[in-house]
């Protein structure tokens, strides 16, 4: 029985990628191109150490903001509104981080901390509106994007944006010491043998993302909150018969998912950027939709959808050389969005048709022992 619950569980994600090496197979042929070949090229490229270590930056703020996501999807909540949650918390905290004079450690710390009440402050709004509105989450999420991303944001960069630039045009925050940046695991790397090729630099947010996932984890699996939240999002009626507070879990829900989001920028922001810039990365909100449906939101899976969305990125840079449109990955990765969806639903039905078989057997079976029990 667990045998056929962890196949029908890696299924899903499977059969999605499947399909997309299909869909994406088909469109390099039409083109002229030969799908094995360009795969072992992106595969040889994508495995070299410069490769996996740039894959793993990549592959971490996907992974947050797939666990951020995922907290919601536990609940029924649809937080689509990961994008602005971290941007506004990646600001803020760059600006914290900036006027902060600690010891190293607390001095990360203290970032992390202020980028986790942000996200989750910002979240918390929306989680209000629908506890005590009814206000979609969907709708109201992506209003709260627009407002960071289209007009609070660039005030607050204007606000608080550095005094003293040398004659750079560049927007950006005051820089944060060296206390608030987090090193590499450059060191921790080649400890164990392995050559870093110059240049490359193995985020030490692993390391918080790592955390973050056994958090996730234990909060949501195996504790009594994790129970009411999941129980809340299945049936909340059910749950406020139990003595649930269904309002105080959505909003509970989605502060704990903006504190995950808040995360989601801080490797660039305490890593190479070492400020809020400009031209702060965006879109890593929506790609950890795709990465926690792909994960089907367990933060193994999760993980495995990150490194395949680093992996495929990475990969891409390969195609220019072999004279092949490197959109062909964007194609794969829209591909592997809509798949999922489509072989979520058949091993559901799958599922669904194995429980009602097990149901109908143990029925059958205790009719039977109670013909065989009765007496003549």
């Amino acid at each position: 029985m667990n045998v056929r619950r962890v196949a029908l569980a890696v299924a899903a994600p499977v059969l999605a990628i499947l399909i997309s090496l299909t869909v994406s197979s088909a469109i390099l042929m039409a083109s002229g191109d030969k799908p094995f070949d360009i795969y072992s090229s992106m595969w040889d490229f994508g495995t070299q150490t410069n490769s996996i270590i740039s894959m793993l930056n990549r592959a971490v703020p996907y992974y947050l903001a797939g666990l951020a996501v995922a907290v919601g999807f536990k609940m029924n909540l649809f937080n689509i509104g990961v994008e602005g949650q971290y941007y506004l918390a990646a600001l803020l905290a760059g600006v914290v981080g900036a006027w902060l004079d600690l010891p190293a450690p607390l001095h990360v710390a203290s970032i992390c901390i202020v980028a986790m009440a942000v996200g989750a402050a910002w979240a918390g709004i929306a989680g209000v509106l629908k506890a005590t509105r009814g206000v979609n989450e969907v709708i109201s999420t992506i209003m709260l994007n627009n407002i960071v991303l289209l007009g609070l944001g660039a005030w607050l960069m204007a606000r608080f944006r550095e005094s003293d630039t040398g004659g750079s045009l560049q927007i950006a925050t005051e820089r944060i010491p060296a206390s608030g940046l987090m090193p590499n695991l450059n060191g921790w790397v080649e400890a164990i043998g392995i050559d870093v090729p110059q240049g490359s630099r193995l985020t030490g947010f692993l390391l918080v993302a790592v955390l973050a996932g056994a958090v996730f984890y234990v909060v949501l699996e195996r504790t009594r909150f994790g129970y009411d939240l999941r129980a809340s999002g299945h049936n909340s009626w059910a749950a406020a018969a139990s003595g649930v507070d269904a309002k105080g879990m959505v909003v509970k829900a989605m502060l704990l998912s903006g504190g995950f989001a808040g995360l989601v920028g801080l490797s660039y922001l305490l890593g190479d950027f070492g400020r809020f810039t400009g031209d702060f990365p965006t879109g890593l909100g929506f790609t950890g939709i795709a990465v926690a449906l792909l994960g089907r939101n367990h933060p193994v899976g999760i993980g495995l959808g990150a490194l395949l969305w680093g992996f495929l990125e990475r990969s891409a840079q390969r195609l220019d050389l072999e004279d092949v449109p490197k959109e062909i990955v964007t194609i794969m990765q829209g591909t592997i969005v809509l798949s999922v969806v489509v072989a979520y639903e058949i091993v559901r039905r799958i599922r669904q048709a194995q429980l009602q078989r097990e149901v109908s057997s143990k029925v059958e079976d205790e009719r039977v022992a109670d013909v065989a029990g009765a007496p003549a």
